[in-house]
């Protein structure tokens, strides 16, 4: 009977627990955790939309409205009033050349520093990728300042419209490969 009462008496004294080594794990687990967060960084864009009134009539020849149409084989850069700038057609490997593209941005900047705003007409079937992409070089591009490669400001102003259609261009074929006019 002894026996029995030594057994209960064993199993009814209360067990520490050592919390040490989980305590030691936390204290370690927690600064590396909140080390390796990944902080995002969101960029947002203001777009203006063109609006009925500018395409009216207020038309001010001493303004030129900078456009870049993107189509799937070249980038035009235009003044808005039918003059194309410049045309730049893909590159050898049939990619868009973003890099002439900016070279463009960058002479226009310095034949007008004032001017903010530009345009970007896109075809219908335009990828997003693309799109992000022609922003950017029509935005900014990286330049040196202090030994220090910043992002120089060319055009921060973006509008986004759609490329005219061959029925809205006069002497240009329609689909059909005919001329309207």
């Amino acid at each position: 009977m002894d026996r029995v009462r030594r057994r209960r008496q064993k199993h009814t004294e209360a067990a520490d627990l050592d919390v040490t080594p989980f305590m030691n794990l936390m204290i370690v687990l927690v600064p590396v955790l909140l080390l390796s967060m990944v902080f995002t960084h969101t960029t947002v864009i203001e777009l203006n939309f063109p609006t009925g009134e500018a395409a009216a009539g207020e038309f001010d020849p001493d303004l030129v409205h900078l456009e870049v149409a993107v189509y799937q084989d070249r980038l035009v850069v235009a003044d808005g009033r039918g003059g194309v700038i410049k045309s730049v057609p893909k590159n050898e490997d049939g990619e868009h050349d973003y890099e002439e593209l900016s070279l463009v941005m960058q002479e226009l900047k310095r034949r007008m520093p004032e001017k903010e705003d530009i345009t970007v007409l896109l075809e219908d079937d335009t990828n997003y990728q693309t799109l992000v992409s022609v922003m950017d070089k029509v935005r900014s591009y990286p330049a040196v300042q202090a030994l220090d490669v910043v992002q120089a400001e060319l055009f921060p102003v973006i509008s986004l419209g759609d490329t005219p259609t061959p029925d809205n261009v006069a002497g240009v074929p329609a689909a059909g490969g005919e001329d309207k006019s």
